[in-house]
């Protein structure tokens, strides 16, 4: 086995250890056994640290001119290209993920860096007519300056890339405080923009637990907005600490994705996309198809296809080239997924296959759990309307096509969302009565591109777009400015045409 990597805090352009001197672990979910990094159990004290460098170097930051921040952020680009297949197979082993899954990752902070690099000569205002004569009116977007960015553990290189890399585009600095099961590929990242020269303070990394870490950030007086990818438990009380102390925020939470499968589709198109919906990175993606709704004409010849399919697939490291399905990140997960697949027998759903728990051979070192697939799912079970994020969908039977939207919508939730049929009517519809931020034709609920809004409605998010030209409107404020050069005093609000 590798050593372990020995992770730091990131603060004011130095790696400084902890002040309590404290060290957690982080270990593979594939084997246990091993010790991927060591990293510390900061505290208060660190964070206030880093927020005071952030607010001392916002003050430079955000003169130097777009374009020239734009061209730090291409630099780290460059670098992720370089050290991609490194930095990917260090997040199979920390977290778990496939390695094809993990360098679409990394592949995705490369595509965010070069994405927004271009946005640096693309902060756009307007300018209008004023109402009055002989005077000029504009809008600028202007940084709003310390962000503190919490990310979570399932897309540990592309989710603190699109959340960084525009904060610090449009000016601000950044604190970043990844989750704890993925400290290693955090610090990986911090260095490659360590290395590509940005000033000291402009980005910060600061590990820990949630409660002592995280709390701090978004209680902190000095932090002006925060940005969080996590439940929407967890979610919800960043909000009202945010609310309560005039932060922005950024809420992107949880889903109960459904993929909808109508009598007129291509059922084998359709099966591809369940299953790599169903259990691409072991469910466990915000965006993963935990619902399928099926129409009762094909919906046995279906079950039977994706059971034959599902049961093909490989549990095992995801580092390893056979692997079709990697573990669930740690025990506190593991059991939670198991005590959902309780749940789903006491209220009379039927396991198809999987629920369980697997622990042959070298599995048993790691936290797998088998692929699972649950019929006589109704849309009121818990299992049809809770996140589950693990290896596990439902399949729920429809009469119709309006009775499949409604099942859709039936939840608390509303990130992604898919549909095959070959009757674009029916398509066109879904597009406009579906309820969610993301909605698929003929495709899986999984997968993004940089350029497009993510994001998603109702208890999935608090509105934000965390992608595409909508996330400037996240991390900048809009600014009107009134340019008067007619030599008088104009009054604007009043009545001037009397």
């Amino acid at each position: 086995m590798t050593a372990p990597l020995i992770c730091n805090n990131f603060i004011n352009g130095e790696w400084v250890q902890s002040t309590t001197g404290a060290m957690l672990e982080s270990r593979n979910p594939s084997d246990r056994r091993e010790v991927v990094a060591t990293f510390p159990a900061s505290s208060k004290i660190d964070v206030d640290t880093a927020v005071s460098c952030a607010r001392e170097a916002y003050r430079s930051w955000r003169l130097i001119p777009a374009p020239a921040r734009a061209e730090y952020i291409f630099r780290v680009g460059e670098i992720l290209s370089q050290q991609k297949e490194e930095l990917a197979l260090l997040m199979s082993r920390e977290m778990g993920k496939c390695l094809t899954e993990a360098r679409g990752d990394v592949q995705e902070g490369i595509d965010w860096a070069f994405y927004s690099a271009g946005e640096g000569r693309r902060l756009f205002g307007q300018t209008t007519p004023s109402e009055m004569p002989n005077k000029f009116a504009m809008t600028m977007r202007v940084p709003i300056g310390v962000c503190a960015l919490i990310t979570p553990w399932n897309f540990p290189v592309a989710i603190p890339c699109w959340k960084s890399m525009p904060a610090l585009i449009c000016g601000n600095t950044v604190i970043l405080k990844p989750a704890e099961d993925t400290p290693a590929c955090a610090t990986k990242l911090v260095e490659i923009f360590q290395a590509a020269g940005l000033p000291p303070g402009v980005i910060n990394l600061v590990h820990g637990v949630g409660e002592e870490v995280g709390k701090a950030l978004v209680e902190h007086p000095d932090v002006n907005l925060v940005s969080f990818t996590g439940s929407s438990e967890t979610g919800s009380q960043v909000g009202e600490i945010c609310g309560r102390t005039h932060k922005r925020v950024c809420l992107e939470m949880g889903g109960k994705n459904a993929q909808v499968v109508m009598e007129d589709a291509d059922l084998d198109l359709a099966l591809e996309g369940a299953v790599w919906g169903a259990f691409g990175t072991t469910g466990q993606r915000c965006t993963a198809t935990s619902r399928l709704i099926l129409h009762r004409d094909i919906k046995d010849k279906f079950t039977t296809m994706l059971k034959e399919r599902s049961s093909q697939l490989r549990l095992g490291a995801g580092y390893e080239p056979q692997t079709d399905i990697g573990p669930i990140i740690n025990e506190k997960q593991l059991q939670r997924v198991s005590t959902y697949l309780d749940i789903a027998r006491a209220e009379g759903a039927k396991v198809l296959m999987g629920g369980e728990v697997a622990t042959e051979g070298e599995l048993q070192h790691g936290y797998f759990f088998q692929p699972t697939i649950l019929e006589g799912v109704t849309p009121q079970m818990r299992v049809a309307r809770e996140e589950i994020f693990g290896p596990v969908v439902v399949l729920i039977e429809v009469g119709s096509f309006e009775d499949a939207i409604a099942v859709l919508n039936d939840t608390n939730y509303g990130l992604s969302s898919s549909i095959y049929t070959r009757d674009v009517n029916r398509a066109f519809a879904a597009m406009r009565d579906i309820e969610a931020g993301i909605t698929y034709i003929n495709g899986p609920t999984i997968g993004a591109e940089v350029h497009l809004p993510f994001g998603g409605v109702k208890s999935t998010g608090n509105g934000h777009r965390e992608a595409g030209t909508a996330v400037l409107d996240v991390f900048t404020e809009w600014k009107t400015v009134y340019v008067d050069f007619s030599g008088s005093l104009q009054r604007a609000q009043i009545d001037n045409r009397t």
